[in-house]
């Protein structure tokens, strides 16, 4: 009969996942009062990646940090893991290039436009 083994890959699972970041997190602040150093908070974010997984809630020091879609080699990847983001922009930037496309051409008049 198979039984599960412990998750040895030193990737934290579960509750355990969210209590180490925040642990990781709670000693970077500790570390830059140490050192007199000042985070630019509203620039801190937290990447969720994951349909299944829960979505925790994380603090750097007193403020919690918000969680937002991120854009990595010219993919943007949010929590659902799906591509709409990324196809709306596609999209909105192709009705773009159409768009001037089109009002070149008919800015034109037939006469300026030279048969092949």
């Amino acid at each position: 009969m198979s039984k599960w083994r412990p998750v040895t890959s030193g990737v934290p699972q579960g509750l355990e996942r969210r209590d180490a970041i925040q642990r990781d997190l709670d000693r970077l602040e500790r570390w830059a009062c140490a050192n007199l150093v000042k985070f630019k908070r509203a620039k801190c974010e937290v990447l969720h990646v994951g349909r299944r997984n829960a979505k925790h809630n994380y603090r750097l020091g007193e403020e919690w940090i918000e969680s937002s879609p991120e854009k990595d080699l010219g993919v943007l990847i949010d929590e659902k893991l799906n591509m709409t983001q990324q196809s709306v922009l596609a999209a909105q930037k192709a009705n773009g290039d159409l768009g001037c496309i089109t009002n070149s051409v008919t800015r034109r008049s037939r006469e300026g436009i030279l048969p092949l």
